[in-house]
């Protein structure tokens, strides 16, 4: 007997945002249904709002169309951000000298799953 599968996830890798930002944002739509995360999403003036709501999209399409999931009794069950690479750059500095510069990314994950 097949199981009923319940959750959907959509993930976005190497996302030009530090994880530390993203998840200032992503604390903020954990385990909110789906229409009322997408409306904080829509309201906070941070830069990754956008990003995670693209994603939480993103989960919602996989849901409805993978697993034939309403999108009504959704909510988001999982959020988070994780550290992806860092690009290092340099900016030169006085005396011939060199300052590094780390330009971070993160991969941001969002599982949504049935009430």
């Amino acid at each position: 007997m097949a199981e009923q599968v319940t959750s959907a996830k959509a993930t976005a890798r190497v996302v030009r945002i530090p994880a530390r930002k993203a998840r200032l944002v992503i604390d903020l739509i954990r385990g909110k249904s789906v229409a009322e995360a997408l409306g904080i999403l829509k309201f906070t003036p941070r830069s990754g709002a956008y990003l995670i709501e693209k994603v939480l999209k993103s989960a919602i399409a996989n849901a409805e169309n993978n697993f034939d999931l309403d999108a009504e009794d959704l909510y988001v069950s999982e959020a988070f951000v994780n550290e992806g690479p860092t690009l290092k750059r340099f900016r030169p500095r006085a005396k011939g000298s060199a300052s590094p510069i780390n330009k971070r990314t993160s991969h941001i994950t969002v599982v949504v799953s049935e009430k």
